[in-house]
């Protein structure tokens, strides 16, 4: 009997193309080795002979794609000396922050905007002891402060700003690569603070780098901290296409956004801190950006749970409405192979989903014949 070796994280998998030494403490929940699914129902509802994967990221330990950068952005802070960590946050990066902190034995401070966190979210941060900081104000708000603050306290930031969590976030498209045996014609992804598809612009263009075993060259995304040095091209590389929330779309909109609103929180984000870096993704790759309605998302949301049995968030759900949109539109064209993002598990945000599923609770008596009829009417 072959007895596989116990997988620690993405740290150990990827360690040599990742800047961590070898006597670095490696602070690790596990994290990355999600699934790539593969779906089989969705392109036979909407009549394309389409190759869609949906890269589940909120198999994550904290449930959503943040533990990939948090994993390497506490590492990091951890190694500097470092005791405490901050963040700006709609929740899941709050979750991460708080759970990663916690693993290294040091304190979270996260600021979340009062009354726009989705309560799972909140939940996760609070149990795994952080200090958390609700502010009158947005997310654009609090990265502010975060930013300010850090001028005049002894706290590292985790938001997506800190090259690091890019570097960790990256690994996404090493794994994708790795079980596709080349990367997709498109990759789809949410955007919110737009720093995830960067950070899979980053890992994609590692992968096709003819020199991308070593740190050799500044990268205009990372300052340094990449392993892309910009040499020759010897696999493909997809279209990145990025799909915002409609009430939070600045990069629709070609200028920030001061007061978005969206049903997707987890992309409620107006003033993305990786402007620059998404439009340079957009245009190094031939991609494009778009925006869904909340009523897209959701039923995008509805449909991946019913016909594939998966169950994300509704800001995760923005990739795939997009995609499908532009798959029946033609503008990605049939037979192409997709990848979307799906950021962050449904259980994140469990109100929103019941609300768009409270008619499938049915009650009735306990009794036999109840039940049968219950089934008999339900198989009809």
């Amino acid at each position: 009997m072959h007895f596989r070796p116990r997988y620690t994280g993405l740290i150990e998998r990827y360690r040599d193309r990742l800047p961590i030494h070898d006597d670095t403490r490696i602070i690790s929940l596990g994290e990355g080795n999600t699934p790539l699914i593969r779906l089989s129902n969705i392109p036979r509802v909407i009549g394309k002979e389409v190759d869609i994967y949906v890269k589940y990221e909120g198999l994550n330990p904290t449930g959503s794609f943040k533990d990939r950068g948090m994993t390497m952005a506490v590492t990091k802070a951890v190694e500097a000396g470092s005791r405490a960590i901050i963040c700006a946050s709609t929740g899941n990066t709050s979750a991460a922050a708080a759970a990663y902190a916690a693993r290294a034995g040091i304190t979270a401070f996260v600021l979340i905007p009062e009354g726009k966190i989705a309560m799972g979210k909140l939940a996760q941060a609070m149990m795994h002891g952080s200090i958390v900081l609700q502010i009158r104000g947005n997310f654009d708000a609090g990265m502010q402060l975060v930013k300010d603050v850090a001028e005049q306290a002894p706290v590292t930031i985790v938001n997506s700003i800190n090259p690091f969590r890019l570097q960790g976030q990256k690994t996404a498209a090493f794994e994708i690569v790795e079980e596709l045996g080349r990367a997709p014609d498109y990759h789809c992804l949410p955007v919110g603070n737009a720093g995830n598809i960067t950070a899979h612009w980053i890992g994609y263009c590692e992968y096709s780098s003819a020199s991308g075993d070593h740190v050799t060259a500044a990268c205009s995304y990372c300052n340094g901290h990449c392993a892309y040095a910009g040499g020759a091209v010897v696999g493909n590389r997809p279209k990145m296409i990025g799909y915002q929330a409609a009430g939070s779309a600045p990069f629709m909109r070609g200028a920030m956004v001061d007061n978005p609103e969206t049903v997707a929180t987890a992309i409620r984000i107006g003033h993305p801190q990786s402007w620059e870096q998404a439009w340079k993704v957009k245009e190094e790759s031939g991609g494009w950006f778009d925006e869904c309605s909340d009523e897209e998302i959701l039923a995008a949301q509805k449909l991946l749970a019913e016909k594939e049995g998966v169950f994300c968030e509704p800001a995760s759900a923005t990739s795939l409405a997009g995609a499908l949109r532009d798959v029946k539109n033609g503008k990605i064209p049939e037979g192409s192979s997709i990848v979307c993002t799906l950021t962050g598990h449904g259980l994140k945000d469990p109100d929103t989903a019941i609300q768009q599923s409270g008619g499938n609770v049915h009650t009735i008596d306990a009794s036999l014949d109840a039940v049968r009829k219950a089934i008999l009417d339900g198989m009809a």
